[in-house]
């Protein structure tokens, strides 16, 4: 359905129905109920802070095995950007996840070549958003970290975080 035919089937609605069709969709999707609390209830800073411990969970050793899985950290991004969050925010986001995975790499030693290669992949991600919205210069410390925490890994990963690095901050 596209929105043009959506406006017009809602158009069509008394406004009791309209409420009660947004409480339905409310009550049985989890992604539209957090977008309407989030548009009732602006807390970007909240959510932020929700997405970041997500990120962190997956790629943090402190109190058991961490569980690496790329998927939730994506999905986590993925979800804080359907948001309609601030770009230094999101950027911030992006950042963090590529901290993360790298400073697992750093403490853990030699881990898979896909994992490196995932990483290098989410950090170059992180660079062309920053550098799309001019916050390069906002990062520049936190991304020369990730480089500095892909030394002594495996299968080039250092070489290509250094490079990424290099392309985007000379």
């Amino acid at each position: 359905m596209s929105k043009t035919e959506l406006k017009k089937h809602l158009q069509s609605l008394s406004k009791e129905q309209v409420i009660e069709q947004v409480l339905e969709l409310y009550g049985n999707c989890k992604p539209a109920k957090e977008y309407l609390e989030y548009f009732l209830n602006p807390d970007e800073k909240g959510q932020f802070e929700k997405y970041k411990a997500i990120i962190i969970n997956e790629f943090s050793g402190e109190k058991r095995m961490p569980k690496m899985r790329f998927s939730v950290a994506k999905k986590a991004i993925s979800d804080f950007r359907q948001l309609n969050p601030s770009p230094v925010l999101y950027g911030e986001l992006m950042v963090t996840f590529a901290e993360a995975a790298c400073k697992l790499a750093f403490s853990s030693g030699d881990l898979w070549e896909q994992y490196y290669d995932t990483t290098a992949n989410n950090y170059e991600a992180a660079l062309k958003f920053l550098q799309k919205n001019n916050l390069l210069a906002n990062f520049k410390l936190r991304c020369h970290d990730c480089v500095k925490h892909s030394k002594h890994c495996g299968y080039g990963f250092e070489d290509a975080m250094d490079q990424l690095y290099k392309d985007y901050y000379g």
